[in-house]
């Protein structure tokens, strides 16, 4: 099988050095959110990072492996089940530490094969018709961290799931208008179609334009208010969560309603420019959390 991991094969060992290497990882790449909470237990913190490395891992392959990424993601699912039965190959470090995060925190096993069947069909579906299709996608690219994180934090209930997903689902949507750009660039265009055909926006035409037309531009203060709408409900999740996660929770919405900011800030054109969430921006957000993770009822942030 190939080299599937972003963690190097020289890093592999046992289950410590896993955990090590899926950390290292976690803390070096770019997010628009922290991926790791500063008032968490090492433990939860080490669990957190392996689910990180894992959904890196995957997207990884999913956007930029060379090959036959159906081909890879298939070879790459095989492992991923021997890893969630118990068996993970003791060269991927990844899946180590995977393995043993999924054991101790009894975290659902189909979470982790819905993330790669969301990289399968972005190899072959490249539109998607209305709101109701691109849901369904993001039933399997975003809720299932959602689901993983309850997990970690010991939680359950379908409230709390419900607003996990509304939570995902809006990052997940604010992040396609993020990288309208990026996205056009490998083939793929993640704005409904009904929604462009109410603004009359051809994706083969004005996507291919340095920058954004009137039209599109009107799309896309749609499709943010909708990934807001999104963020609104999934809000109240934290206080329903031991006092330790909620800075962590509350930062991942603040880093989508940031770049909800952004895009508006720039006119809605994400063609011409990628709006970004700044690294001290994303620091000075979760130390606000920290500083009030003992309060419930902190109301949701608005757009600026």
């Amino acid at each position: 099988m190939p080299d599937l991991s972003p963690v190097p094969r020289a890093e592999v060992g046992d289950e410590r050095t896993a955990h090590a290497a899926c950390a290292r990882l976690a803390r070096t790449h770019y997010e628009n959110f922290p991926v790791l909470g500063p008032l968490l237990l090492p433990s939860e913190r080490r669990h957190l990072a392996a689910i990180y490395a894992f959904c890196r891992t995957t997207d990884d392959l999913g956007d930029e492996a060379e090959g036959d990424r159906v081909l890879l993601l298939a070879a790459w699912r095989r492992v991923v089940e021997q890893a969630l039965d118990g068996q993970p190959p003791p060269d991927e470090p990844v899946l180590v530490a995977l393995s043993a995060t999924v054991r101790r925190r009894a975290i659902e096993p189909s979470l982790f094969l819905r993330l790669i069947e969301a990289n399968r069909r972005d190899q072959i579906f490249h539109r998607y018709p209305d709101r109701a299709a691109l849901l369904d996608y993001c039933e399997h690219s975003a809720t299932p961290v959602g689901r993983m994180v309850l997990g970690l934090a010991g939680a359950s209930g379908g409230d709390l799931e419900a607003m996990a997903d509304a939570t995902c689902i809006g990052l997940q949507l604010a992040n396609f208008w993020q990288d309208l750009g990026r996205d056009r660039d490998r083939g793929r265009c993640y704005l409904p179609l009904a929604d462009c055909r109410s603004h009359g926006v051809d994706p083969d035409i004005d996507l291919i334009l340095p920058s954004a037309s009137t039209a599109l531009r009107a799309l896309l203060a749609e499709e943010v208010e909708w990934a807001r709408e999104h963020l609104t409900r999934g809000w109240p999740l934290a206080d329903r969560l031991p006092l330790r996660w909620r800075p962590l929770i509350r930062a991942f919405t603040r880093g989508g309603w940031s770049v909800c900011d952004a895009i508006e800030r720039q006119g809605y054109d994400t063609l011409a420019l990628r709006p970004a969430v700044r690294p001290r921006e994303r620091s000075r957000m979760l130390l606000v959390e920290c500083a009030r993770a003992w309060r419930t009822g902190v109301a949701p942030p608005g757009p600026t």
